[in-house]
């Protein structure tokens, strides 16, 4: 099958993805900061993960792999000459000197986009039927910066695989530390479609050379055709990711999850219901028991809280998304609005520090 050229906006979460591409044999350019850009030309990346029956991490060296890796700043690349662009960045990145630009210049080149963003991008949003899409721009950092895309162009890919950059290492090191599958939802064309059907096939299909023999590895991408599987991460965010949040500081995403089950499970279920009045099926979606015994393992704070510790003025806020989503449907859920609540606060405190 022909490579396809795929373009990655965030070097982080991105390569991942990219590791699991070109394993595959296919070609990837990572936008980045250029001290990274220069490492990963420089040395390749490396990811870790864990693999099942084996002690240990097995690591992928992505100069090992059939694939071509390159790395730059967002203004080396012209998205017209790519197959698929990938959204791998924090959503406030967007709007940064630079990826603002070649956002645009992806808006109008039409290129297919795969976003790899816990909050997804308002073009997708606007696929879901019967929302009222501008009354949704306040959950956005700068909700402008996705006004030139056509929705049709733009699909979400549920980041559920848990993956970390180890503080003690080379900014190129990415160790997953959940190895469960990217869920992509289809595009509505199916000459776009093809493409992820192409990749995911592709991936299912890798094979790690080792001492021991050919073994399969965790990671894989995952098509479906409902475009509402992508939101089952909506329910594991709000009961875990958003809840490492504490007034004073943040706790990790098991505590978060297992401290109080009853309120866990309860907003969980809250947000299962909503997607399933927006259209999505019960099989879409991930049950509370299977997340509760995933999340035994998530030992460290979720992102949203560790951005917030180090002072960051701005975060993705997939909570005050998911809110007014639900007062559009006439509902609400108390831990929900108190989230939301002490995520502005927080953010509030940070920006008059920053001032």
């Amino acid at each position: 099958m022909a490579a396809h050229n795929i373009l990655i906006l965030g070097a982080s979460y991105g390569s991942l993805l990219a590791s699991k591409l070109l394993f595959a044999g296919h070609k990837v350019s990572l936008v980045c900061l250029p001290p990274e850009a220069d490492l990963i030309n420089a040395e390749g990346f490396r990811v870790r993960m864990p693999v099942k029956g084996r002690q240990g991490m097995i690591e992928i060296d992505s100069r090992k792999l059939p694939g071509k890796v390159s790395a730059g700043s967002a203004s080396d690349y012209d998205p017209q000459h790519f197959d698929l662009v990938g959204l791998a960045m924090q959503e406030p990145q967007y709007r940064s000197p630079g990826v603002r630009e070649l956002l645009g210049a992806i808006a109008r080149s039409k290129a297919p986009c795969m976003s790899i963003m816990n909050m997804p991008p308002l073009p997708y949003v606007k696929r879901i039927p019967g929302l009222n899409h501008a009354a949704l721009a306040p959950a956005y950092t700068d909700p402008g910066v996705w006004d030139h895309f056509d929705p049709a162009t733009m699909t979400l890919c549920s980041p559920d695989p848990q993956a970390v950059r180890p503080p003690e290492e080379k900014v190129n090191v990415l160790q997953v530390t959940l190895p469960t599958n990217f869920k992509v939802a289809r595009f509505d064309d199916e000459r776009k479609t093809s493409i992820l059907r192409d990749l995911a096939n592709d991936i299912e299909a890798v094979r790690m050379d080792t001492p021991e023999g050919l073994i399969e590895l965790p990671v894989k991408l995952k098509l479906h055709d409902s475009i509402f599987v992508p939101l089952a991460k909506w329910a594991m965010l709000l009961a875990g990711n958003y809840r490492c949040i504490t007034p004073t500081g943040m706790r990790t995403a098991q505590e978060a999850v297992h401290s109080v089950i009853q309120e866990s499970k309860s907003i969980y279920d809250f947000v299962n219901d909503l997607c399933v009045t927006l259209g999505a099926a019960r099989s879409d979606l991930v049950p509370f028991e299977k997340y509760a015994a995933a999340a035994q393992s998530l030992t460290r704070p979720a992102s949203a809280a560790r951005a917030l510790q180090n002072g960051a003025t701005h975060i993705e806020r997939a909570d005050k998304l998911v809110q007014l989503i639900a007062r559009q449907k006439g509902v609400s859920h108390p831990a929900i609005d108190a989230i939301v609540a002490l995520v502005d606060q927080r953010l509030e405190a940070n920006r008059k520090k920053a001032a």
